[in-house]
């Protein structure tokens, strides 16, 4: 065998080796990538065992229709849930439409689907309380779910500041539910909520209650996803998600959310959001 023909044999034998070295690594890395987990991150509206009664049979569907998995990563409270949302932790997530339009530059969360029916802030009294007006809180306690909840604080005290020249000693209590609670025990003299959320508490609740006052409507809570999800996963998504709406058992899911129907959103919906004049109100989350 000449010189010429033992150089091109080692170096075909090398090449031959270099693939079967490289082939349980490719096997490996394909593997990875099929037990792909992707982050869900739910504002914290409700208390920790209700919340997720609520998304986990969302999330066993997803992954049904998608052949995807997911992790449903919740936090105890609205300001935790905050922080990780401003550090982008979650790969999808259900939030405060104004958060999406605060995090937007930061993080550039994509927002997929939302319910058509769009929201509006409350606030509610005991059912048998003196007070009639926003105007004649001017002085009380006020219970929040949290700084910048955008339906439940940020606009009623918006509008309780600018229009009713109330000034008010806030009162943050974690979640929506706690808010209501806080009101029937007499902790507070009122407390800022959401339509939605006041019709999802019990009748005992919702019976010991009056809403004195119901603010400008806004776009409803999306569910987006963070833009380094690949694009075709963000689509599969959005999808499967849309077909809740189909069934009667996907109905029944969302209505606990509560969401009426799923409808296709993109960030112009919320956009207009930045130019309400609430980012006086707002308080940004400091970091850990």
């Amino acid at each position: 065998m000449n010189q010429c023909m033992r150089l091109c044999l080692f170096f075909f034998l090398m090449s031959f080796a270099s693939f079967f070295w490289q082939f349980p690594a490719l096997e490996q890395h394909a593997a990875y990538a099929g037990q792909q987990t992707y982050s869900i991150g739910v504002v914290p509206q409700f208390e920790q065992r209700k919340l997720h009664a609520i998304w986990k049979p969302i999330i066993e569907d997803l992954e049904k229709s998608t052949g995807l998995t997911f992790s449903l990563n919740s936090t105890l409270t609205i300001e935790a849930f905050e922080k990780a949302i401003e550090r982008g932790e979650f790969d999808f997530v259900y939030l405060n439409p104004y958060h999406l339009v605060q995090v937007h530059d930061a993080q550039g969360y994509i927002p997929l689907v939302a319910d058509k029916v769009p929201l509006r802030g409350i606030l509610v009294v005991r059912k048998n309380s003196p007070i009639h007006t926003p105007a004649e809180l001017d002085g009380k306690v006020v219970a929040f779910p949290s700084p910048n909840a955008i339906g439940a604080t940020l606009l009623p005290k918006a509008d309780l500041n600018q229009l009713f020249h109330a000034s008010v000693k806030p009162l943050y209590v974690k979640t929506h539910s706690s808010v209501y609670l806080h009101v029937v025990k007499d902790l507070a003299a009122a407390g800022g909520g959401v339509e939605k959320t006041l019709q999802e508490q019990n009748e005992e609740i919702r019976s010991a209650l009056r809403t004195i006052y119901t603010t400008r409507s806004f776009p409803s809570h999306p569910v987006a996803a963070h833009p380094r999800v690949p694009a075709d996963i963000r689509e599969k998504v959005r999808k499967a998600l849309l077909s809740l709406n189909s069934s009667p058992e996907g109905r029944e899911m969302l209505r606990k959310v509560p969401v009426e129907q799923l409808i296709p959103v993109t960030y112009s919906d919320y956009a207009v959001m930045s130019s309400w004049g609430i980012e006086k109100y707002w308080q940004p989350v400091s970091g850990d």
